[in-house]
């Protein structure tokens, strides 16, 4: 994957993530309550969807960045590479109890069949992968 084609790649998989943790987070900070009626993480008294916003935000102005530079420069790829690692651990953390709690048959039943939460760590997985295979097929 040429750096060119890794950048046109993430910036529509970054946007997909704004959407979806903007979505979320727009429920949750203008209705007071969660989308899909779901239980909804906090850290510091804010939705956890609103960190995973901030962090898809990062990404996507980071690859926007370098698209308009045009000049081949890893450093970008790399720090989406670090910023969607903290994304899964980010989310990961919120997620995993929930799908463990949901495998158990102790937890709700979920509107989408995940936690959101979960999507969100899919979203950060593939950028992860996509991110990973430019950094390796592009080393120096």
């Amino acid at each position: 994957m040429t750096v060119e084609r890794y950048f046109k790649t993430a910036l529509p998989l970054t946007l997909a993530g704004i959407a979806f943790a903007g979505y979320m987070t727009g429920v949750k900070l203008f209705s007071g309550a969660c989308a899909f009626n779901e239980s909804c993480p906090t850290l510091w008294g804010l939705p956890s969807c609103a960190y995973g916003l901030v962090i898809f935000i990062l990404m996507f102005l980071v690859t926007l960045v370098a698209l308009k530079r045009k000049k081949i420069d890893l450093r970008p790829i790399k720090q989406n590479l670090f910023l969607s690692g903290l994304g899964i651990l980010f989310s990961g953390y919120f997620a995993v109890p929930e799908i463990i709690t949901l495998v158990s048959g102790r937890g709700p039943g979920y509107m989408l069949g995940l936690p959101t939460c979960a999507y969100g760590l899919v979203f950060y997985i593939v950028i992860f992968i996509v991110t990973l295979v430019a950094v390796m097929k592009n080393r120096r």
